[in-house]
């Protein structure tokens, strides 16, 4: 549908454009400004700094309330609308000290210093007055300085609103009002997630990114005993020569630091969301992280990883040069030397052994291209289909279980179909903590436009109490509980008949599965009653639409590919696939692991999920390489799992392994370390000396996504490039350039000049790539495959067809199987895992710097207040968790988020970590450990205690203040207060 266009005049001139858009992005699209401080075109007007009055047929309104309609006649520039912009602006400055030229923020985003430069105010008419509260330096990423403080209150529709965290205020009332942090004045210690949301949309320096302070300007480092004197001799300066000059002076300033500051978009290196965003640089200081509203999946919202953890980049731990072991010693060596003991080594294992004899482990971190360049070589050279990433670990149930109903191994839609659904059911998935922008997303949709929330876990995290409702089910049960609603839906006449007869097959031989099914036997079952299972079947059934999202919590289990079917099937009886705001999301953990997998990294498929045991396709990517079919192996490979446990057994004989922790990712990790020990030769290539790399015989340090060139795909399919913000560090390189370098010393000059190149090579050969190319991806664009050859991409599938050869889904018929591990009298508890918000995996990344450990240093356990009674334990106290396999010690935090003798643990700290007790039963259709599953013991033990294991200053102690709106009603309604121009007694409360 087109646009709609219309006219205004503005000032007496004609402007054309878009209808119904905000005046103030209207007029700056035609180069046109309009003076305003508080308006954010990623927020809703605010109506709080009064500088953007207009006339509007007589009558003063605030511009930034005004969209544009055809015919409008507005002025900006009649006497009432200048005086009321300058007596705005003149509040504002009683409460702002302007000393540009020596404060942080000058770098142009400045919203305050821009307006006061557009408005070209000779002199302030209230004298700056200071306030009596300090700047709060607590949180480790950002600062509020509340005598900076123009209380516009951005920061507080953001954190309510936007990311709905809910824990910034403005008391307008209050003598001298000010930014509150769950109604406080600390940071530190509130329910202040340090998503950075505040300091993105902050218009001034009130809040603002420590790695800004001081040195963001070539004047801003300057000792407070010298900046404090410069600024109150500019100030009194100004009275006699105007503000307009020194204005000039930071306008100049400005452009100097522009000069200096390189911006480049790139791509978050965390979770799957995908988070896209500039980089600001100055040579290798990483300035901060600024979003923008173009950004596709995540628009401004950021989490504490992506805007506030690249501290790692800069580590003084990272390798920065190829090494060799020699006597059980690393040494340094030059890239030729390394690369060619790499050669050598492989080609020396797979002269002896065969190719299958190699295993290759791709990374979820690296790019697609890196993803495509590491099974190339394992397939076209060696002759293997060894080869994986750790997806194996996570994610490949849930792919199974698309696989299985609907076809392809993606989400089903867009981010935004979370926000156009009716009702939202998140399973196994601490959803605000593991993928927190999505979270926020599906958080403003439920607090402000109605939506149903549905949570199913073991843990009570904080979609869970934010639920409508809310089932806490017993681990490794789901399966049951999704199959009686599946049930209930059929019995109950909520099963969409229409959809099912014509674009589903296998119906009547699943519903006849389904008959043990019963909500008796899912509340024996899953511990839930029947009623809360009712209640839950009935919002299902009732809802128009529904979106499914679940991650780790079902997928690490022994049957995770049989739960993962059972939800999918689930949506299918109920007709939620293929419309908007419908279908099934399985949320990807890594920043790239849906296009490792994508890009052919898994052991049974090539680029595109072409089978590697189907013919034709095998033809069609020898073709494409220049190889008969015979030289490409139709055997099915071993993946991660299986790769461990033959190298266990000596068959794997050499193993390159690219960004990934195995040694500390992988289950049983005592068997583990054994079987990478009797590896004849292992290649690690990585940006630390991680735990992996110990075991190695060649180590090449390779390059974080900011110092190269690719793309990443996030959970909702989504291609998005991104750029290098700085060369690489030391003699560390580009993974596609060591692997394209090494490719040539075992006789393939592939010679590709860029990654463009190499997904150039890709989308001619893969379908479901065909029009994806880097000229479409320029900017903020991106592309969801499949991507047809003119480009375009499919947002949301099954809207005509399922991926199969007739385009119908299948209902897929399951039996109840049990966790592998249980409980039982010896082994009485079960000690779930998951990640937290402020750490990733084995913290190599979130570990450096000390700014994020800081949030939560200590490894713990865990424990629910029934269980501490019972055992007789106190928060801090030490415990031994030992399951059949191994043992640690940590100290217990007590809490309500687990019930009864379920314990629960991060994964991120210690080596080698909680997999120290994990076993090597795993789910055996797709052979993924099941991490969660472990039945433990535990045991107070005679240490002193550890005080505060979770330190007081976390977030999770906060107590949140919900606002539906910024009140700035509050302001207006207060005795004294007087409508712009008028002036008034008290304008630091206006």
């Amino acid at each position: 549908m087109s646009e709609q266009t219309c006219t205004i005049i503005y000032n007496g001139e004609a402007l054309s454009g878009a209808a119904n858009r905000p005046l103030i992005d209207f007029l700056d699209d035609h180069g046109k400004k309009l003076p305003h401080v508080c308006y954010h075109p990623a927020l809703p007007p605010l109506q709080t700094c009064d500088v953007c009055w207009v006339d509007v047929d007589g009558e003063q309104v605030r511009g930034c309330t005004l969209t544009t309609q055809d015919g409008m006649q507005i002025s900006s520039q009649t006497a009432t609308s200048r005086a009321a912009q300058e007596e705005g602006m003149d509040r504002i400055l009683n409460r702002h000290e302007l000393y540009c030229t020596v404060c942080e923020h000058n770098t142009g985003d400045c919203t305050l210093h821009n307006a006061v430069a557009d408005m070209h105010i000779p002199i302030q008419y209230y004298p700056y007055e200071r306030k009596p509260s300090e700047k709060d330096h607590s949180n480790p990423f950002y600062t509020y300085d509340p005598d900076q403080c123009i209380l516009c209150g951005r920061c507080v529709e953001a954190c309510q609103n936007v990311e709905v965290n809910e824990t910034l205020s403005i008391d307008y009332t209050a003598e001298h009002p000010r930014v509150l942090w769950d109604g406080g004045t600390q940071i530190a210690g509130s329910s202040c997630v340090s998503c950075g949301h505040c300091v993105t949309v902050c218009p001034c320096n009130a809040l603002l990114e420590k790695t800004m302070q001081p040195d963001a300007g070539p004047f801003t480092a300057m000792p407070q005993k010298v900046k404090r004197p410069m600024i109150d001799f500019v100030k009194a300066l100004e009275k006699s020569i105007s503000m307009e000059p020194i204005t000039a002076i930071s306008v100049i300033d400005t452009a100097l630091r522009k000069a200096e500051i390189k911006k480049t978009k790139t791509v978050c290196t965390y979770c799957g969301v995908g988070c896209s965003f500039e980089m600001w640089t100055r040579d290798r200081h990483i300035l901060k992280i600024q979003p923008v509203a173009e950004a596709p999946a995540n628009g401004i919202s950021t989490c504490i990883k992506g805007k506030f953890g690249w501290d790692f980049v800069n580590s003084p731990k990272r390798l920065t040069t190829p090494l060799i072991r020699e006597e059980g010693r690393f040494r340094p060596a030059s890239w030729d030397e390394a690369l060619d003991r790499v050669a050598q080594g492989l080609r020396a294992v797979a002269n002896q052994h065969g190719g299958d004899a190699i295993g290759f482990i791709g990374s979820s971190k690296a790019s697609n291209e890196e993803a495509y360049l590491t099974q190339k070589i394992a397939r076209l050279i060696f002759g293997t289909n060894n080869v994986d990433n750790s997806s194996r670990y996570c994610q490949n149930p849930a792919t199974q279980g698309l696989f299985r109903t609907v076809g392809y191994g993606g989400d089903a839609g867009s981010i935004k179909d979370l926000q156009l659904t009716e009702l939202v059911v998140i399973v196994g998935s601490n959803l605000a903590e593991n993928h927190p922008v999505i979270a926020s997303h599906i958080k403003q949709s439920h607090k402000h436009q109605g939506q149903k929330l549905l949570v199913v876990d073991p843990r009570c995290h904080e979609m869970a109490e934010r639920a409508d409702c809310y089932l806490r089910v017993r681990p490794g049960t789901d399966m049951v509980w999704a199959s009686a609603m599946a049930r209930y839906m059929f019995d109950h006449g909520y099963a969409d008949d229409k959809f099912l007869s014509e674009r589903v097959i296998q119906v009547e031989e699943y519903r006849a599965s389904l008959a043990p099914f019963t909500l008796e036997f899912a509340s024996d079952i899953t511990g839930l009653s029947v009623k809360e299972l009712t209640t839950a079947a009935e919002m299902i059934g009732n809802a128009g639409s529904v979106c499914l999202l679940w991650a780790m919590g079902i997928t690490q289990h022994s049957h995770g590919a049989d739960t993962s079917t059972a939800l999918s099937n689930l949506l299918l009886v109920t007709g939620n696939y293929g419309r908007p705001g419908t279908g099934g999301y399985p949320m990807r953990g890594h920043n790239n692991v849906q296009g490792a997998s994508d890009f052919g990294c898994l052991s049974n498929i090539y680029p595109g999920y072409d089978k590697v045991t189907d013919h034709a396709a095998r033809e069609k990517w020898a073709k494409a390489w220049g190889v008969s079919p015979e030289a490409l192996s139709d055997k099915v490979g071993a993946d991660n799992f299986q790769m461990v446990q033959e190298a266990y057994e000596k068959k794997v004989r050499a193993m390159y392994i690219i960004g990934e922790e195995t040694a500390f990712s992988d289950a049983d990790s005592t068997k583990v370390h054994q079987a990478f020990t009797q590896l004849d030769f292992m290649v690690v290539q990585d940006i630390f000396m991680s735990r992996t790399a110990e075991f190695a015989d060649v180590v090449l340090p390779g390059c974080p996504s900011v110092e190269k060139e690719g793309t990443f795909v996030n959970t909702e399919r989504r291609i998005q490039h991104f750029s290098p913000a700085m060369p690489p560090l030391g003699d560390s390189r580009p993974d596609w350039q060591i692997l394209t370098d090494l490719a040539a010393r075992l006789g393939h000059p592939w010679r590709y000049p860029n990654p463009g190149a190499i997904m150039a090579e890709t989308a001619s050969i893969a379908e479901i790539f065909a029009g994806v190319s880097y000229e479409q991806l320029v900017g903020w664009q991106s592309q969801q495959w499949p991507v047809k050859a003119d480009g375009s991409s499919t947002p949301l599938l099954y809207t005509e067809s399922f991926h199969f050869p007739d385009g119908k889904a299948r209902l897929y018929p399951l039996e109840w199987r049990p966790p592998e591990e249980r409980e039982d009298s010896e082994y009485d508890l079960l000690l779930n895992n998951g990640r937290m918000l402020e750490h990733f995996q084995s913290t190599n990344q979130t570990g450096q710097g000390g700014r994020i450990s800081s949030l939560s240093p200590n490894w713990f356990v865990e424990i629910s207040p029934q269980l501490a009674a019972e055992r007789q334990l106190k928060e801090g106290d030490w415990v031994a968790i030992t399951s059949r396999r191994g043992t640690l010690e940590v100290p217990v935090v007590i809490t309500q988020r687990v019930q009864g003798n379920v314990l629960f643990i991060p994964i991120h700290h210690g080596k080698p970590g909680v997999n120290g007790l994990t076993g090597d039963h795993h789910d055996p259709d797709v052979n993924t450990p099941a991490y969660k599953e472990i039945a433990v013991k535990m045991q107070a033990l005679d240490h002193p205690p550890q005080p505060n294991p979770l330190p007081q200053h976390n977030f999770r102690y906060g107590q949140r203040t919900p606002l539906d709106h910024l009140p700035v009603e509050d302001k207006w309604q207060q005795t004294g207060y007087q409508q712009p121009p008028a002036h008034v007694k008290h304008p630091e409360k206006f």
